[in-house]
């Protein structure tokens, strides 16, 4: 008995001794705090422990923007970094290859457009005032397409440079413009939605600008040197993002702990909102990456830089080493490698 406790104890030490020897993987993310938005599963990953069972050490690096992110991870100061996909390809057509999309945990903005209770459709935009971000912003571009499918060309309405989100929906709230661009997790955190409605939801939004958004980068030589541990995080990332899709109540009760301004039922709903959101393939469409790689280079931004190849700034073979371990599920989040 007592030769089968020390054989024990020396196979768990060897266990623990290999684990604090082996160096974390460090994710570098733009926000503070788990957003209301499906890119939370990065955080939740860590802290539900999805990680861990995947046999990996996650730790999560706090930076506020891109930019900061993208120097950081060149730096060395972290080994991935979730990123917009418009950084990443200036990135890479200024300097080369020095990071690789492997994923997406959060490909689309969710974002829709609300209005003016009294504005029945599209059309009736016209000669009305809209909210925008500031002309060029995200929000304006996206919505100038999404609009333009509609049959109401951005131009017949009156822009109203406005900034952050929050603004716009508060603006909106109270009658001093008549439509505006927001997160289905802005509109949620409205208080009082008298008076106003949602003319184009999330779904309709993202299936007219199918604008990937953000991505996970990892420098080429982690790939090389650590590409089990990069498989990892990406299986254990697409296992949370089944389960939260499969079970929203999961993300709204990880979620809870992490905002005031929503109570449970609000955050079951939105969690429920999600539905087709979430990147349980992964995130990686080449359909949907072509798209926005041609959306980017047809701002000013991209001027004067040479076009990618889609294989030059994005990697597939991490997804679908994943999705050959765990297989497919049949939903919005299609494939196309």
């Amino acid at each position: 008995m007592k030769k089968s406790i020390f054989a024990i104890l020396v196979t768990v030490l060897a266990s623990l001794s290999f684990t604090a020897s082996a160096d974390p993987l460090r994710l570098i993310v733009t926000h503070l705090e788990p957003p209301l938005v499906p890119n939370s599963v990065m955080d939740l990953a860590k802290e539900l422990g999805y990680f861990e069972r995947e046999g990996i050490d996650v730790e999560i690096i706090r930076v506020q923007q891109t930019p900061m992110a993208l120097a950081a991870l060149q730096s060395g100061e972290g080994d991935l970094a979730n990123v917009s996909s418009k950084s990443l390809l200036q990135l890479i057509a200024t300097h080369g290859p020095v990071a690789t999309a492997i994923t997406s945990p959060n490909k689309s903005l969710p974002f829709l457009i609300a209005a003016r209770e009294e504005i029945g459709s599209v059309s009736e935009l016209k000669g009305r005032s809209f909210g925008i971000g500031r002309v060029g912003s995200l929000d304006h571009s996206l919505s100038s397409k999404v609009l333009n499918d509609a049959g109401t060309p951005i131009d017949l309405l009156e822009l109203v440079p406005l900034g952050q989100p929050a603004v716009r929906a508060q603006t909106l709230a109270a009658g001093k413009i008549d439509a505006t661009t927001m997160s289905i997790g802005t509109w949620m955190s409205i208080p009082e939605k008298n008076g106003i409605k949602i003319l184009i939801d999330q779904k309709e939004y993202f299936q007219s600008a199918p604008i990937v958004n953000k991505v996970i980068a990892a420098a080429p030589d982690l790939i090389d040197n650590r590409r089990e541990d990069v498989v990892a995080l990406v299986r254990a990332l697409t296992k949370l993002s089944r389960d939260f899709s499969e079970n929203p109540k999961l993300w709204a009760e990880a979620m809870a702990p992490h905002t005031e301004k929503l109570d449970s039922e609000q955050l079951l709903k939105l969690a429920k909102s999600f539905e087709n959101s979430w990147s349980v393939n992964g995130g990686l469409n080449s359909g949907e990456l072509t798209y926005t790689q041609e959306q980017h280079y047809k701002t000013k931004d991209f001027v004067d830089l040479p076009m990618l190849e889609l294989h030059s700034w994005v990697d597939f073979s991490i997804v679908n080493t994943v999705l050959d371990e765990i297989g497919i599920v049949e939903t919005s989040d299609q494939l196309g490698s």
